[in-house]
């Protein structure tokens, strides 16, 4: 082998290196270049999610609070009529009491 030979290997290798160092280099680019559009994905997806979530957590609440609500008035009505019936209940109590003492009293 000759020295022309010899240098011509070396250049042969210098070019491939290069050809190579500028292959990383381009698809380093080509990375750095899609990093933003990811990282927006990546925040838009985090953002869909927490809204999601939000609105989940939202809808569990008002089911919650209406619930409740229902509950409430449920239980108001329940109190209600638990009133009323006590009320018929005493009167009914008066009456039969008035009844007895009429009948001991002889006025019956």
């Amino acid at each position: 082998m000759g020295e022309s030979s010899l240098s011509e290997k070396y250049i042969q290798q210098v070019l491939e290196i290069e050809e190579q160092a500028h292959a990383i280099y381009a698809a380093a680019m080509h990375e750095a270049e899609q990093l933003p559009t990811q990282a927006e994905q990546e925040a838009q997806a985090i953002i869909d999610k927490a809204r999601a979530d939000a609105q989940e957590k939202a809808r569990r609440l008002i089911a919650s609070a209406q619930a409740k609500e229902e509950c409430a008035h449920i239980l108001a009505q329940a109190e209600e009529e638990a009133r009323r019936i006590e009320a018929l209940a005493m009167s009914h109590s008066d009456r039969a009491v008035d009844y007895v003492l009429d009948r001991v009293a002889g006025r019956e």
